[in-house]
């Protein structure tokens, strides 16, 4: 997992690896094993290997997933 700007303040890390069947699981254990990200994930982009994806998606072992907050500005 990569996460960028606000979600990378709110993890501690701009990489974390975490084991999940889905994207929905993988979420939901991001959620509370960090509160700080909790607070801002539902306002996050997140891709699964670049894409746009349902929650319900499978997630693979080589997966990469982004967590984008919004960003301002250009």
């Amino acid at each position: 997992m990569r996460f960028f700007a606000a979600a990378e303040e709110a993890v501690g890390s701009s990489e974390l690896t975490v084991d999940a069947t889905t994207l929905a699981a993988l979420t939901a254990r991001l959620r509370g094993d960090h509160p700080a990200l909790a607070e801002i994930l539902p306002r996050c982009s997140v891709l699964v290997d670049g894409a746009r994806v349902d929650e319900s998606w499978p997630l693979t072992a080589d997966a990469v997933v982004d967590v984008l907050p919004p960003f301002a500005g250009g």
